[in-house]
């Protein structure tokens, strides 16, 4: 293994970054996307509610004043920008336009002559979160020029850049000993250095960006590619730190993945394929350890085994700044290798922990989700009446539309179930528009509509997601073969307008079992969905012990019902043997009521407390 980490950090000096790698896959334009139905409604509400509703001046205000020491205000413009960009890039509303105008001039007012774009004082520059909060200015910013093509904004960017090399860099500071948790969150602008020398091609910016990753590999440094390397998993690469909010954890999961999305971006560029395997090698170590039922992971905002131990109970679970950013790092992953199972991985964060932390009308976020309990919101953070997560998490609802539809080389590739519609330019200049028809996730069946002029040869790729074991799918009434869970079912054919496309996946419900004992807890899941006992239904007492009724799989029948609370969008039945009579017997099956877990526990309040891990019956006539 050490001529393995030798080779990436001697191979970073070479220049091999004439090609940028392509992605397999590639987004098509946000305004080409309508989504409607469950997922739309959501959509709209954040832009709504929280995105479109904004202060901006608010936001700019902290970096008129040069005095902060420690707090990370900065960021919050950033975060906010850059889902107000993308949701003027999927509405085209006149307003977010102007919102994002004028973010960006009264920010450009407040850099100083040298550069500097923040609020830390000067004797203070590059300590606590002041690097983090200038990557999210220069990912705000590169997101506006995107959009305008406004050369005085990548005039900005570059002099944010320019500055910060005169004071981090060889014979300056040492990026990963500034800031907080190895450098990880200064090291982070990783990603938007990638970005800004792709659209400058500035090669000082790619050199600064390849500095940063050798400076990992330090003893000083967080190890992110060399530990990726040795499989060592995300929770155990440094000695539990005995202060928790300090340089010394490694452990901290937003940051680290935050790094591996630029380590991507810089594997793009460069070609060296260390850099690939140790993102691939982490991801699947989160994936095996740390992301638990509902897409997510997390204690304390650290990796902490969370998988292995998600019916235990733990202290602020699922932070949502670590839900968006594994998305994010999924979506990456999943333009970059075209692996569906990065869709699979993105659909279960969207329904599941994304979703349930959003307020019923999408004005704010949780900073914390837990699998057991009542929801909250987080407290304002840095004397601003905002906090990390409600201003992130719009981030990771505009990532739903930019995953629901893509294209490779060949044609679509349809990676989301809703209502709706996407508009796709194919390779040759034609366009086709696919409507979908569904209320997926309630039902499994979707319709598409193909809308095109005249007749066009390409390949329609669907994704069947892996927990869909039988599903079916027929062109114009007749059955595809070949349909494999877990991939993309990849339809070639001359199309003509109006050929129609039926999907019905298997949205039969299944037993969990927690890992490692079978007899401490069950969840239920459905589809997407991950299923909840809440104290708003009828059928006992949600911590019940229960079991489920004798069969020889993990298949358990599922009732769809109709719900009759407020804001409960799914509500189903199912039957459950439930606690034991005097004598010591099973009673009977009875009826338990569930919900979709983004509908548990939303009045917000003790009114509606929800479980997600059901204790199991311990029989001791059974033994252990």
């Amino acid at each position: 293994m050490k001529s393995t980490v030798l080779f990436f950090i001697l191979s970073s000096s070479i220049n091999m970054y004439a090609e940028i790698i392509p992605k397999a896959l590639n987004s098509i334009p946000l305004k080409n996307i309508r989504m409607e139905g469950y997922l739309g409604e959501k959509i709209d509400l954040c832009i709504r509610n929280r995105i479109l509703a904004q202060d901006v001046d608010y936001l700019v205000e902290p970096f008129r004043h040069k005095e902060e020491m420690r707090w990370w205000q900065t960021e919050f413009w950033g975060k906010w920008f850059k889902s107000a960009a993308a949701a003027y890039e999927y509405t085209q509303d006149p307003r977010l336009r102007e919102k994002l105008d004028l973010a960006v001039e009264l920010l450009i007012r407040t850099q100083t002559p040298e550069g500097y774009i923040g609020n830390y004082a000067d004797d203070r520059h590059l300590q606590g979160w002041d690097v983090w909060g200038r990557k999210y200015t220069l990912l705000g910013l590169l997101a506006y020029y995107d959009i305008t093509q406004n050369e005085s904004t990548l005039i900005a960017a570059r002099r944010l850049v320019d500055h910060l090399m005169t004071e981090v860099g060889p014979g300056k500071e040492n990026i990963v000993t500034t800031g907080n948790y190895r450098g990880m969150p200064s090291s982070s602008i990783l990603e938007p250095l990638v970005l800004l020398y792709h659209r400058t091609k500035d090669e000082r910016f790619l050199n600064f960006a390849k500095y940063i990753v050798r400076q990992w590999e330090t003893a000083e440094g967080p190890q992110l590619i060399s530990k990726a390397l040795q499989g060592i998993p995300v929770a155990e690469r440094f000695p539990h730190p005995t202060n928790w909010w300090s340089w010394e954890n490694g452990q901290k999961a937003y940051e680290m993945m935050s790094c591996y999305e630029g380590l991507l971006e810089l594997y793009r560029v460069t070609s060296i394929i260390d850099y690939f395997n140790a993102v691939n090698s982490a991801m699947q170590n989160i994936i095996d350890t740390e992301i638990n039922i509902a897409g997510s992971g997390a204690s304390m905002e650290c990796w902490y085994d969370g998988k292995n131990r998600q019916t235990e109970p733990a202290l602020h679970m699922m932070e949502t700044c670590v839900t968006m950013t594994w998305m994010k790092l999924c979506h990456n992953m999943l333009l970059l290798t075209g692996n569906p199972k990065y869709a699979d991985l993105i659909e279960q964060s969207v329904y599941n922990a994304l979703l349930s932390a959003m307020t019923p009308n999408g004005d704010e976020f949780a900073k914390y989700s837990p699998l057991v309990g009542i929801r909250q919101l987080g407290e304002d953070q840095c004397n601003m009446n905002l906090n990390c997560c409600t201003a992130n998490g719009p981030r990771g609802v505009m990532l739903i539309p930019r995953t629901a539809v893509m294209i490779d080389r060949d044609g679509p590739v349809v990676n989301l179930y809703n209502q709706g519609t996407a508009t796709v330019q194919l390779q040759n200049s034609q366009t086709v528009i696919i409507h979908q028809h569904t209320v997926y996730p309630v039902s499994g069946n979707i319709v598409m509509d193909l809308e095109l002029d005249g007749k066009q040869e390409f390949v329609l790729s669907l994704r069947i997601p892996a927990w869909s074991r039988q599903a079916r799918v027929t062109v114009n009434n007749k059955p595809v073969e070949d349909i494999k869970p877990g991939s993309y079912l990849r339809i070639k054919r001359e199309w003509q307008n109006n050929d129609r496309v039926v999907m019905d996946l298997d949205m039969c419900g299944h037993v969990i079992f927690s890992s490692g004992d079978r007899h401490k807890h069950l969840a239920l899941t459905r589809g997407p969905l991950v299923l909840a006992r809440d104290t708003r239904m009828a059928g006992g007492d949600i911590d019940d012990v229960v079991e489920p009724i004798e069969n020889s799989t993990d298949e358990i029948q599922l009732e769809t019902v109709t719900p009759t609370e407020e804001n409960i969008r799914m509500t189903f039945k199912t039957r459950l043997k439930t606690g034991t009579d005097r004598e010591g017997d099973y009673n009977e099956p009875v009826d338990i009521f569930l919900v979709d877990y983004a509908s548990a526990g939303n009045t917000w309040s003790p009114a509606s407390r929800y479980r997600v891990w059901l204790p199991v019956v311990l029989d001791p006539r059974k033994g252990p």
